[in-house]
């Protein structure tokens, strides 16, 4: 009787854990939807021409790519702007924070974790503050609404929050990697170039990701130095267009739209590169 009872048990236990787990799975779908329905929204205005915030149907029947073409014509040059700044800016942050990022990781530098601190700290100064110091040395150097000016600002953003995270990287390199290169002759630089980036392809990769979101989605810098609509990103785009397209939502949506489609599709093809185990078969 016992063992039968014990079976009962574990049956029960079973149903009790498979029906725990379809209702976490559906509270997890609703949440999901929640979330994303802002996203959908946007999508379904953006297909639905002359609509305002009232008429807005749920669906779009009777998709129209007006608004796209509205959009492309009007907001077509920030997005170039947009996409000039953020590769700018990542590359500017790339190459300043890779080295160091591997000094910090594998040299006994005097005052290291000094350096480390003051790094953190620069994460947690208001963007108004660094916006506001910059709009005075940028008009004494004529930055000012100019495209490296907006360059160098973004890539500000992105340079801090690099060197830290691939720190951590390169700090699980193991040492006999290094030590080996050493060993047959090559130089620090060389070591550096050929051994220690390509090892960090995924720490650098997800560094150069966040450095382009964060030029990306910038609004602070591109509305402080900038006044003119000869360097205007899409954020400030965006902004500027609502104030003339109030009536007219489906424009402003479709720009909306291309605005997050290069962050989407970005995250889609860099997301196999952001895991754990960046030296995973590396040594051998």
């Amino acid at each position: 009787m016992s063992a039968v009872t014990a079976q009962r048990g574990t049956r029960r236990g079973k149903r009790r854990g498979a029906q725990r787990g379809k209702g976490s799975t559906v509270v997890a779908l609703v949440i999901l939807c929640v979330l994303l329905f802002p996203v959908y929204w946007m999508v379904n205005t953006s297909l639905q021409s002359g609509v305002t915030s009232f008429n807005t149907d749920w669906f779009p029947f009777h998709p129209s790519l007006s608004g796209y073409r509205q959009a492309i014509a009007d907001q077509g040059g920030h997005l170039l702007i947009s996409l000039a700044v953020a590769l700018g800016a990542t590359a500017i942050s790339l190459v300043l924070a890779t080295p160091a990022a591997y000094g910090l990781a594998r040299f006994p530098l005097p005052g290291r974790g000094g350096i480390i601190v003051v790094i953190l700290v620069t994460q947690m100064i208001p963007g108004i503050v660094v916006a506001n110091a910059l709009y005075g040395t940028y008009s004494s150097l004529h930055l000012l609404n100019s495209l490296p000016g907006l360059v160098l600002a973004d890539a500000s953003l992105g340079i801090p929050f690099s060197i830290l995270l691939m720190r951590s990287f390169m700090a699980t390199i193991p040492k006999e990697i290094i030590e080996a290169a050493r060993v047959d002759g090559a130089g620090r630089l060389r070591t550096f170039l050929s051994i220690v980036v390509p090892v960090s392809r995924n720490g650098i990769i997800t560094a150069g990701l966040f450095s382009f979101l964060f030029a990306w989605s910038d609004f602070l810098f591109a509305l402080t130095l900038t006044s003119t609509d000869k360097v205007t990103p899409i954020t400030l785009g965006i902004y500027q267009y609502l104030g003339a397209q109030t009536e007219q939502w489906s424009p402003v949506m479709a720009s909306v739209v291309l605005a997050c489609a290069p962050s989407a599709v970005l995250l889609v093809v860099a997301q196999r590169f952001i895991a754990s185990g960046i030296t995973g078969g590396s040594v051998k």
